[in-house]
Protein backbone atom coordinates (compact mmCIF):
# COMPACT_ATOMS: atom_id res chain seq x y z
CA UNK A 1 0.00 0.00 0.00
CA UNK A 2 1.46 3.61 -1.16
CA UNK A 3 1.79 6.07 1.77
CA UNK A 4 0.75 9.34 0.80
CA UNK A 5 2.94 12.78 1.65
CA UNK A 6 0.72 15.43 3.48
CA UNK A 7 0.82 17.57 0.24
CA UNK A 8 -0.23 14.70 -1.92
CA UNK A 9 -3.29 14.36 1.20
CA UNK A 10 -4.19 17.72 0.95
CA UNK A 11 -4.46 17.51 -3.42
CA UNK A 12 -6.59 14.35 -2.97
CA UNK A 13 -8.97 16.00 -0.37
CA UNK A 14 -9.12 19.06 -2.77
CA UNK A 15 -9.63 16.62 -5.59
CA UNK A 16 -12.85 14.65 -3.58
CA UNK A 17 -14.30 18.12 -3.02
CA UNK A 18 -14.02 19.10 -6.32
CA UNK A 19 -15.50 15.87 -7.61
CA UNK A 20 -18.74 16.55 -4.99
CA UNK A 21 -19.03 20.65 -6.20
CA UNK A 22 -19.04 19.12 -10.03
CA UNK A 23 -20.58 15.96 -10.15
CA UNK A 24 -23.48 17.28 -7.36
CA UNK A 25 -23.93 20.97 -8.10
CA UNK A 26 -22.35 21.61 -10.83
CA UNK A 27 -23.71 19.26 -13.59
CA UNK A 28 -26.97 18.51 -15.87
CA UNK A 29 -28.85 15.23 -14.21
CA UNK A 30 -31.94 13.96 -16.63
CA UNK A 31 -33.76 11.83 -14.85
CA UNK A 32 -35.38 8.81 -16.94
CA UNK A 33 -37.95 6.85 -15.20
CA UNK A 34 -38.01 8.90 -12.09
CA UNK A 35 -33.89 7.98 -12.16
CA UNK A 36 -30.99 9.63 -12.63
CA UNK A 37 -30.16 8.44 -16.56
CA UNK A 38 -27.47 10.76 -17.39
CA UNK A 39 -25.16 13.42 -15.86
CA UNK A 40 -23.76 16.11 -17.64
CA UNK A 41 -20.93 17.84 -16.40
CA UNK A 42 -17.25 17.09 -15.53
CA UNK A 43 -17.52 15.83 -12.23
CA UNK A 44 -15.15 12.13 -13.14
CA UNK A 45 -12.38 15.17 -14.04
CA UNK A 46 -10.54 14.85 -10.47
CA UNK A 47 -10.96 11.39 -10.15
CA UNK A 48 -9.65 10.58 -13.49
CA UNK A 49 -7.11 13.56 -12.74
CA UNK A 50 -6.12 11.79 -9.19
CA UNK A 51 -4.83 8.56 -10.52
CA UNK A 52 -3.18 9.90 -13.40
CA UNK A 53 -1.48 12.06 -10.78
CA UNK A 54 -1.38 10.04 -8.09
CA UNK A 55 -1.90 6.34 -9.23
CA UNK A 56 -4.89 4.08 -9.26
CA UNK A 57 -4.82 3.84 -5.53
CA UNK A 58 -5.58 7.37 -5.11
CA UNK A 59 -7.95 7.84 -7.83
CA UNK A 60 -10.29 4.86 -6.42
CA UNK A 61 -10.00 6.48 -3.01
CA UNK A 62 -11.06 9.80 -4.65
CA UNK A 63 -14.25 7.96 -6.84
CA UNK A 64 -15.21 6.55 -3.49
CA UNK A 65 -14.85 9.14 -1.77
CA UNK A 66 -16.59 11.53 -3.55
CA UNK A 67 -19.26 9.47 -3.99
CA UNK A 68 -20.27 8.91 -0.74
CA UNK A 69 -19.62 12.02 0.64
CA UNK A 70 -21.41 13.44 -2.45
CA UNK A 71 -24.70 11.15 -1.30
CA UNK A 72 -24.29 12.74 2.15
CA UNK A 73 -24.52 16.10 0.87
CA UNK A 74 -26.98 15.94 -2.29
CA UNK A 75 -28.67 12.15 -2.66
CA UNK A 76 -30.58 11.45 -5.73
CA UNK A 77 -32.51 8.55 -4.73
CA UNK A 78 -31.26 5.52 -2.45
CA UNK A 79 -27.50 4.58 -1.57
CA UNK A 80 -26.24 2.03 -3.77
CA UNK A 81 -22.67 0.69 -3.54
CA UNK A 82 -22.74 -0.39 -7.02
CA UNK A 83 -22.28 3.25 -7.93
CA UNK A 84 -19.21 3.96 -5.57
CA UNK A 85 -17.55 0.98 -6.93
CA UNK A 86 -17.71 2.53 -10.37
CA UNK A 87 -16.86 5.81 -9.41
CA UNK A 88 -13.92 4.11 -7.79
CA UNK A 89 -12.85 2.04 -11.11
CA UNK A 90 -13.38 5.83 -12.97
CA UNK A 91 -10.28 6.76 -10.91
CA UNK A 92 -8.54 3.32 -11.04
CA UNK A 93 -8.90 2.43 -14.83
CA UNK A 94 -7.29 5.09 -16.54
CA UNK A 95 -3.84 4.66 -14.50
CA UNK A 96 -3.72 1.24 -15.04
CA UNK A 97 -4.54 1.58 -19.37
CA UNK A 98 -1.49 4.06 -19.05
CA UNK A 99 0.78 1.56 -17.40
CA UNK A 100 2.34 0.39 -20.80
CA UNK A 101 3.31 3.65 -22.32
CA UNK A 102 5.95 4.48 -19.51
CA UNK A 103 5.75 8.00 -19.91
CA UNK A 104 6.28 10.15 -17.30
CA UNK A 105 4.16 12.94 -19.26
CA UNK A 106 1.26 10.72 -21.46
CA UNK A 107 0.50 12.44 -24.71
CA UNK A 108 -3.07 13.42 -25.41
CA UNK A 109 -4.06 10.36 -27.31
CA UNK A 110 -2.52 7.88 -24.51
CA UNK A 111 -4.99 9.88 -22.57
CA UNK A 112 -7.73 9.74 -24.55
CA UNK A 113 -7.11 5.90 -25.25
CA UNK A 114 -6.65 5.46 -21.45
CA UNK A 115 -10.00 7.90 -20.43
CA UNK A 116 -11.79 6.48 -23.09
CA UNK A 117 -11.38 2.79 -22.28
CA UNK A 118 -11.75 3.87 -18.23
CA UNK A 119 -15.31 5.81 -19.36
CA UNK A 120 -16.24 3.06 -21.29
CA UNK A 121 -15.95 0.44 -19.10
CA UNK A 122 -17.24 2.25 -15.94
CA UNK A 123 -20.02 5.10 -17.52
CA UNK A 124 -20.51 3.01 -20.77
CA UNK A 125 -21.09 -0.51 -19.54
CA UNK A 126 -21.56 -0.94 -15.85
CA UNK A 127 -23.73 1.93 -14.89
CA UNK A 128 -26.25 1.68 -17.24
CA UNK A 129 -25.80 -1.92 -16.24
CA UNK A 130 -26.42 -1.44 -12.82
CA UNK A 131 -29.12 1.00 -13.42
CA UNK A 132 -30.77 -1.44 -15.42
CA UNK A 133 -30.37 -4.68 -12.60
CA UNK A 134 -31.75 -2.18 -9.76
CA UNK A 135 -34.40 0.04 -11.23
CA UNK A 136 -35.76 -2.39 -14.30
CA UNK A 137 -34.43 0.62 -16.57
CA UNK A 138 -33.67 -0.88 -20.03
CA UNK A 139 -29.64 -0.02 -20.85
CA UNK A 140 -31.00 0.57 -24.49
CA UNK A 141 -32.02 3.83 -23.24
CA UNK A 142 -29.34 4.99 -21.21
CA UNK A 143 -26.51 3.83 -23.22
CA UNK A 144 -26.67 6.00 -26.30
CA UNK A 145 -26.79 9.25 -24.87
CA UNK A 146 -23.64 8.36 -22.36
CA UNK A 147 -22.11 7.65 -25.66
CA UNK A 148 -22.52 10.81 -27.09
CA UNK A 149 -21.52 12.40 -23.77
CA UNK A 150 -18.09 10.31 -23.39
CA UNK A 151 -17.49 11.02 -27.46
CA UNK A 152 -17.66 15.12 -25.97
CA UNK A 153 -15.92 14.78 -22.58
CA UNK A 154 -13.38 12.27 -23.35
CA UNK A 155 -11.09 14.40 -25.73
CA UNK A 156 -11.65 17.54 -23.09
CA UNK A 157 -10.67 15.30 -20.01
CA UNK A 158 -7.60 14.30 -22.00
CA UNK A 159 -6.92 17.76 -23.11
CA UNK A 160 -7.02 19.50 -19.63
CA UNK A 161 -5.38 16.62 -17.97
CA UNK A 162 -2.42 16.84 -20.21
CA UNK A 163 -1.96 20.95 -19.72
CA UNK A 164 -2.10 20.35 -15.86
CA UNK A 165 0.33 17.44 -15.80
CA UNK A 166 2.70 19.82 -17.49
CA UNK A 167 2.14 22.59 -14.92
CA UNK A 168 2.26 19.76 -12.35
CA UNK A 169 4.79 18.39 -13.87
CA UNK A 170 7.03 21.97 -13.89
CA UNK A 171 5.87 22.98 -10.37
CA UNK A 172 6.90 20.10 -8.50
CA UNK A 173 10.14 19.44 -10.26
CA UNK A 174 11.63 22.57 -8.64
CA UNK A 175 12.81 22.07 -4.94
CA UNK A 176 11.57 24.73 -2.91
Amino acid sequence: MKKFTTREIAFLALLVALNIVLTRIASIRIAIGGVEGIRIGFGAFPVIFSGIAFGPYAGGIVGALGDIIGYFINPMGPYMPHFTFTAALVGILPPLFLKPFKAQIPTFWQLVIAIGLGQTISSIILTPYFIQMLFHLPMKITVPPRIVTQAIQVPLYAFFTEIILKKFHLAFSSKF
